[in-house]
């Protein structure tokens, strides 16, 4: 379902939409901590006049308090060879060129705002008992090799491994059933309380027990649930030994800011975890950030870390997400569940017996009811968005059947329990099945879409249809049509600099798993959120077998080396699907521990054409006691095409593929190693000779190593074209009739002529800028109104229209100005440095204030706003390498009690 040009048009499909009124536009919410910075310092030798017994950041510290600076300091960090300094607020705007002037601070980054890790769906269990639970299929289990691994006795003693989530329901009986030593979960840390939004004090504590949000729960059960319980399911190493390192309070929309993922890390690495495992983040493209820095620090250093790749496959290429961006750590896309545990309904009066819905535990119903159809036409779209007919009868004394789409399925099922209505069947409106949340309306379950149709049939025609919910044996697994291929929602990467991510792939689609004791004890969800801590397990089971001397990095190659290539769909003549969504491929954790050919490196970056790097090497090594042949053979993956045509704008997932291909030349096809033997093996990669490189394409592919008895890979990836031609400023027509980058004048008007401003109430100027690329730096300064400059982007015709989610990060900014030109400014206004492109509905609109970065007062006065923004690969120190615009003068009068 996602390869060759004739989905193109699909893809395109979400480009349709209407475009956005000005007056509709919304203030942004900046993604960071106002004055807030995470301060990197040198080493000890490297801080002038720094005493031996103070603390790392003291000299740094003490220099501010001698200058005046009035701050505060939060989290201080204090892990040599990792990360060492502290989180600062300044409680005065002006003092931030004292803290970038002194000296000793290596690094100054804002502040981010993470959002909570929201599965992309979910479904609690309302009950459960034994002869009502589904079969104990282990599917993912079997998926990947886990179930021979715990047949051998490989379970994960003597591992330990620390997540950082919302907390942990400890008290859940398949979790240990308590906390401390001699329990599964043996430690941990409440970094914030129940009540930390993200932007609240956070409120610590040693307990970070979770019964109130459920993320953390779920993911600690697929890790480590013990066999045995209701439901038959169990924990990739369920003899591990598990910390928690709470980092979200209860609100479901709560945020954490990334100084406290940075102390769960640090904590984690100082508690010597030998493995963590993070399921959150959020989209960033670059492989900077505070928290992606740090995890990479930590990986590199031997300790295992495992990051969410992200669940925005939806918003298309090039949306690659952080921490997970770090560049050792191990990133992880979703494969779907092979079955989905469900259960079956008996018909009477119909041609068919029986029928699934989607349910892990029987409607409680347990006596045959009428069927009732809220609507005749299977085509309604609208079906019970609106209050039902009074000639609607008692809905209580049937099974309603309603369509799903137009509205909330809450909407449509208060509709229908204001006429008695309790159980509810909804027919898809899409083929295949989905996890749905119905609110308190918990007896309404999901049919597919031609059940529904054929049901809806059946009532049209005036048969006498009545349905029965077996209270026994109705379980079934069944088989999803999409079971095993990369799912629809895992994130693409790369990232903008071309580093390999998503690393590999795991379980993440219909997973069940254990979930806090007062909100249901077990629960389905979707996402990368559950495939990671699925491979944050597998790595235990690795040092289970292999020992610790294992680190992130050979773990991380043995996974890739070892996974299973996913095809793009089921058909048999499906492309490989493209690495920038599956990476190496679904793990097969049987296979990395047993295998005995080790390849390495994993993952091979070939870049973009102009910085392109087509000889390679890689070594085989024979570690088994008997003589191997090898077969070496090129097998291509489909070629993304990750722009649209005619277009700069990303292509929407599923992203379009071709079966166009790189070209690969090996120094050897045919390989015969001794026990204990090694070989280096060299490669030339030529990239595809056809495509259009506007369009982005990237290549991927596998380099098979094949034995009688065993199949490794070499994967790669490579972009034909130049990531510094991609267009990062968006000045096109599409998402607004008048193309952007705008000002908004107090009215809320796009301004285009000079316009003066008061700073009084309402009367403030915004700017409003869409990225359809990632930039390293986006910078505002104010010039002068007749500065002699010509920008590089004007306005655009109107282009299809693209939807796109506001993303912005914000930071003073630091170095010297005019560093990258000689543009005379006056000032700069803001810096938001490695920020990635927005997404189709996403925009940055943001009011100026009448001050500078550093928090200077503007002089009054007419200036014009000059906006830069660095290509990606672009020299921070060339003028040529920015797009710029330049806006309509605009008049600085602060307090004015009239415009001048």
């Amino acid at each position: 379902m996602k390869v060759l040009g004739a989905l193109v048009p699909l893809a395109l499909a979400g480009y349709t939409l209407a475009v956005i009124p000005i007056s509709s536009i919304r203030k942004s919410t900046l993604s960071i901590v106002p004055h807030k910075f995470i301060v990197e310092v040198d080493t000890t030798a490297d801080i002038p006049g720094k005493r031996s017994t103070d603390a790392p950041h003291a000299h740094i510290l003490r220099s501010l308090t001698e200058r005046g600076v009035s701050y505060k300091v939060g989290h201080e960090y204090n892990s040599p060879g990792v990360f060492v300094g502290a989180t600062i607020t300044l409680e005065n705007a002006n003092d931030v060129k004292q803290l970038e002037q002194t000296a000793g601070i290596q690094a100054i980054r804002p502040v981010v705002l993470l959002p909570r890790a929201q599965p992309v769906s979910s479904h609690v269990l309302t009950g459960y008992g034994d002869s009502a639970a589904p079969p104990d299929s282990e599917s993912t289990h079997k998926m990947t090799g886990v179930d021979k691994l715990h047949a051998q006795g490989y379970l994960g003693a003597g591992v330990k491994i620390g997540i950082i989530d919302t907390g942990i329901d400890y008290t859940h009986p398949a979790l240990g059933g308590g906390f401390g030593p001699g329990h599964k979960v043996v430690g941990g840390w409440d970094f914030v309380g129940d009540a930390y939004t993200g932007t609240n004090t956070p409120v610590p504590d040693s307990d970070p027990l979770d019964q109130c949000a459920g993320h953390g729960t779920h993911v600690a059960g697929i890790i480590g649930a013990d066999p045995g319980n209701e439901w038959n399911i169990s924990g990739v190493a369920y003899k591990a030994a598990i910390s928690a390192y709470r980092v979200f309070g209860c609100p479901e929309e709560g945020t954490v800011s990334d100084d406290i993922i940075i102390a769960a890390l640090l904590r984690g690495h100082a508690e010597k975890q030998d493995i963590l495992t993070l399921s959150l983040g959020g989209s960033a493209g670059w492989v900077e950030g505070s928290s992606a820095v740090v995890a990479s620090r930590i990986a590199a250093t031997g300790t295992i870390v495992t990051i969410a790749a992200g669940n925005d496959g939806a918003h298309g290429s090039w949306y690659s997400s952080s921490p997970g961006n770090g560049i050792d750590v191990i990133s992880v896309a979703s494969v779907d569940n092979t079955v989905i545990a469900i259960q079956n309904l008996t018909l009477h009066g119909a041609d068919r017996d029986s029928l699934p819905y989607f349910r892990l535990q029987p409607a409680p119903f347990p006596d045959p009811l009428p069927l009732y159809a809220t609507s005749n036409d299977s085509t309604v779209a609208s079906d019970a968005c609106d209050p039902l007919p009074d000639s609607t009868p008692d809905l209580s004394k049937y099974v309603t059947l309603v369509r799903r789409g137009s509205c909330a399925f809450t909407q449509k099922l208060g509709n229908i329990a204001a006429k008695g209505g309790n159980a509810v069947l909804i027919y898809n409106n899409v083929p295949g099945w989905a996890s749905i949340s119905t609110g308190i309306y918990t007896n309404a379950s999901l049919i597919q879409d031609t059940d529904g149709a054929y049901l809806v049939s059946l009532v049209a025609s005036g048969a006498n249809v009545t349905i029965a919910f077996p209270q026994t044996g109705g379980s079934y697994d069944f088989p999803d049509p999409h079971g095993g291929l990369v799912s629809d929602y895992s994130s693409y990467g790369p990232s903008n600099d071309m580093y390999f991510k998503p690393a590999v792939a795991a379980p993440g689609g219909n997973i069940l798993s254990t979930w806090p004791v007062p909100l249901g004890k077990y629960a389905v969800l979707s996402g990368t959120s559950m495939a990671t801590p699925f491979v944050a397990g597998s790595a235990a089971l690795v040092l289970n077998a292999k020992g610790k001397g294992v680190t992130s990095l050979s773990a991380r190659t043995l996974f890739e080396t070892t996974a299973q290539p996913v095809a793009a769909d089921t058909t048999d003549a499906a492309l490989l699907h493209t690495a920038t969504q599956q990476g190496a491929g679904l793990i097969n954790v049987y296979t990395a521990i047993h295998t005995e050919t080790i390849v390495s490196p994993g993952e091979l970056i070939l870049n973009d054409t102009a910085h392109y790097q087509s000889s390679h090497s890689f070594t085989v090594h024979n570690t088994g006691k008997k003589v191997k042949q090898y077969t070496l053979t090129h097998v291509p993956a489909g070629t993304a095409q990750t722009l649209q045509t005619g277009t700069i704008f990303a292509s929407l997932g599923p992203v379009p593929a071709t079966s166009d291909h790189a070209t690969v030349q090996l120094t050897t096809t045919k390989l015969t190693l001794q026990p204990g033997q090694s070989h280096v093996v060299g490669v030339h990669i030529t990239p595809p000779k056809g495509g259009d490189p506007k369009v982005f394409p990237v290549h991927s592919g596998f380099i098979t190593i094949t034995s009688p008895t065993e199949t490794t890979h070499v994967s790669y990836l490579g972009l034909k074209g130049s990531l510094k031609d991609a267009q990062v400023i968006d000045n096109t027509a599409t998402l607004f009739p008048v193309a952007p980058p705008f000002i908004l004048n107090a009215t809320g008007d796009v301004q285009d002529a000079p316009t003066n401003y008061t700073f009084v109430g309402d009367d403030v100027p915004s700017w409003l800028v869409r990225l359809a690329f990632g930039t390293p730096l986006l910078r505002f300064d104010l010039v002068k109104p007749d500065i002699k400059f010509t920008p590089t982007l004007g306005h655009r015709a109107l282009e299809e229209r693209t939807p796109v989610v506001d993303r912005s990060w914000y930071s003073f900014p630091h170095g010297k100005a005019n560093t990258f030109g000689q543009v005379s400014i006056v000032g700069p206004l803001f810096e938001f440095d490695y920020l990635p492109r927005d997404a189709e509905d996403g925009y940055t609109n943001t009011p100026f204030t009448p001050q500078f970065a550093n928090g200077t007062n503007v002089p009054s006065g007419n200036y014009r706003v000059l906006v830069r923004a660095l290509k990606p690969t672009g020299d921070i120190t060339q003028e040529k390498d920015f797009e710029s615009w330049l806006s309509p003068i605009v008049g600085f009068w602060p307090n004015a009690t009239a415009a001048h």
